[in-house]
């Protein structure tokens, strides 16, 4: 089954943000397109909106003139529903109401044609559920477009239960055919990415819940050790807080109030103060136009130590080695496998985050994940109590000399980076057992849409097969409520026979 054909007229019903940048996509790919909305005069508004945008495309050469008054010419308001009765795709872009979009979806199933291919963009709405109320719920799919719509190329093409195949094929193409790159998907909460992103949001939330870091640190360590384009706090200001708790609160009601997808209080009391971010002004951060950008806890310099010892092998963070090396420690290999930590000269021990406690052991300081550890400015440590400040001192200069900056964090299991991965590659991995998506569409639904500097499975390769496993293991058995049991995906994954070298891993 191929796209539609260019001479097929497509529509758009709701002109709000997603509905025009829905129609701008149609209508630069080369489509006749209609604009529907119940309030009279919105149709029209919304396409002098879109020309106006083609008009800026044109004026930074983006768009030649010719191909805006084209556009323009194939782009039509209509006055009334029946206006659309001879498209071959309608994507409604409505209120995220479940009946309103079924009460729409049903009109238009009286006007258009059989073939004609039905799409609804929610986020947040089981399309099952939306489709359940039409005669013929095998031709509505899921186009789930990301905002903004001609600038984002992510395209979730959702089956519900009835959807036919043919009809998701259709879909997937046209996405295609649109320049957007399309993943497949089954209807489930979230979908992909918003199904698989909320651990981004919860574990930084959990840190600050647990006084364990202030937003500016744990935002900075993310982008700057974790490799994400924003931290927590700024993106969900950025969002809103109240669409963001909305989503979070969306997923976890549709998964039965599963403890994996709890929303936080912190971000609650946010959004009930009037705090909703960027927009109103306030948010984690002040937004206004005097405010002072807030900072990062950064420690202050301290001598590096003359070498380490290393016991074991570190694993993800073995890259250290040869950049303790290049900086001019001294880098000793203990014969004897004693686990796997730096030991400094003072006694103390420097371990890479497991999701145990700096309190449990004699003397120890935690290091957080990085995505690249040459490449990362910014590492977090963590110490309890109990940590010698001649450790805590050693390791801030150890890895300043490597010309990082460093932020003690409080006693957090996992830290920052590592816990918010390794929940992100359990959800991963739990979705392709369940068949909500392949590995691929996966990682490619959270790098195009919310820009994570790797997915989920790639993390997992570079990673190693049990890391995820143990550090969630790990801080399972210290908060028991259930949020980090590793998925039976994940536990399947840690404990397979890899057949290329006949051995676990």
């Amino acid at each position: 089954m191929t796209a539609l054909d260019l001479s097929s007229p497509v529509a758009v019903v709701g002109t709000g943000t997603m509905g025009q940048g829905i129609a701008q996509v149609a209508l630069v790919a080369g489509h006749h397109v209609r604009l529907y909305d119940t309030l009279p005069g919105r149709a029209l508004e919304a396409a002098e909106a879109i020309v106006a945008r083609l008009d800026r495309l044109v004026a930074k050469d983006r768009l030649s003139a010719a191909d805006r008054d084209a556009a323009r010419d194939r782009l039509l308001p209509a006055a009334d529903l029946a206006d659309l009765a001879d498209c071959t795709l309608v994507v409604e872009a409505v209120l995220e109401r479940l009946d309103v979009k079924q009460e729409l979806l049903r009109a238009l199933e009286d006007l258009v044609d059989e073939d004609c291919l039905l799409a609804t963009n929610t986020s947040s709405l089981s399309v099952t559920a939306i489709g359940g109320a039409l005669r013929n719920p095998g031709r509505l799919v899921g186009l789930h477009f990301f905002n903004p719509a001609p600038l984002l190329p992510l395209v979730e093409v959702v089956s519900g239960f009835a959807t036919d195949v043919t009809s998701a094929t259709r879909a997937y193409e046209m996405a295609r055919a649109w320049g957007k790159t399309p993943v497949a998907c089954a209807d489930t909460p979230g979908f992909i990415v918003n199904r698989l992103a909320r651990p981004f949001y919860a574990e930084a939330f959990a840190v600050y819940e647990a006084q364990g870091a202030d937003p500016a640190t744990i935002d900075a360590v993310l982008r700057e050790s974790g490799g994400f384009r924003m931290g927590a706090f700024e993106l969900t200001d950025l969002i809103g807080q109240d669409v963001n708790e909305s989503v979070t609160r969306s997923v976890w009601e549709a998964f039965f109030r599963d403890v994996r997808f709890t929303p936080s209080l912190a971000q609650r009391r946010l959004v009930e103060s009037g705090r909703l971010g960027r927009k109103s002004g306030q948010g984690w951060y002040d937004h206004a136009e005097d405010a002072e950008d807030a900072e990062p806890h950064t420690a202050e310099q301290q001598r590096a130590p003359a070498y380490v010892v290393v016991e074991g092998d570190l694993g993800p963070a073995a890259e250290l080695l040869p950049l303790l090396r290049e900086a001019g420690i001294q880098v000793r290999e203990d014969e004897e496998d004693h686990g796997t930590r730096l030991v400094l000269p003072g006694g103390g021990q420097l371990a890479l985050a497991d999701g145990q406690t700096s309190v449990e052991f004699r003397d120890v300081v935690y290091f957080d994940l990085a995505l690249d550890y040459r490449k990362a400015t910014r590492i977090a440590l963590s110490a309890s109590q109990d940590t010698s400040p001649q450790t805590l001192v050693e390791a801030t200069g150890l890895f300043q000399a490597l010309g990082k900056d460093v932020s003690h964090i409080g006693d957090i299991p996992g830290m920052i980076v590592a816990r918010t991965v390794a929940r992100i590659v359990d959800l991963a991995h739990d979705a392709v057992a369940k068949g909500v998506a392949t590995e691929e569409d996966i990682d490619t639904a959270m790098r195009l849409g919310v820009n994570y500097p790797l997915g989920p499975f790639e993390w997992s390769r570079r990673l190693g097969r049990n890391w995820a496993y143990a550090l969630l293991d790990d801080l399972h058995m210290r908060d028991p409520s259930g949020r980090y049991a590793p998925s039976l995906a994940l536990y399947r994954h840690a404990y397979a026979t890899d057949k290329r070298e006949g051995s676990t891993s």
